[in-house]
């Protein structure tokens, strides 16, 4: 693997762990951009945006066990979000993956 397609893994990988993680990986990527470190960007800012809107919807509702299964199926998707990074694959997640594309793609 050549040093551009391992960078652009790295911060794939690093772009999965938290928002500080997001962070980091989006300044790293200004540097050296990649389509895999821009795919995995999007695709954990999507993963970000829907876990606070569960968490929002939360607290006004009060909905504990639909929003408990939600955040359940949002760890299911982070889990192969992050299977897919360190696979070094742009691999969309199920269901909304590429919705994040297209509504996310003037990011990174």
């Amino acid at each position: 693997m050549s040093e551009t397609a391992e960078d652009g893994k790295t911060i794939a990988i690093i772009s999965y762990i938290t928002l500080i993680g997001w962070i980091i990986a989006l300044v790293m990527h200004q540097s050296n951009k990649t389509s895999l470190g821009a795919f995995h960007i999007r695709q954990m800012l999507g993963l970000m945006l829907f876990s606070l809107a569960i968490s929002i919807v939360g607290q006004i509702t009060g909905l504990a066990l639909v929003l408990w299964v939600l955040n359940l199926g949002l760890l299911v998707l982070w889990v192969l979000g992050l299977v897919g990074a360190i696979q070094g694959e742009e691999k969309e997640v199920p269901l909304v993956g590429s919705l994040f594309q297209d509504w996310f793609k003037g990011v990174a």
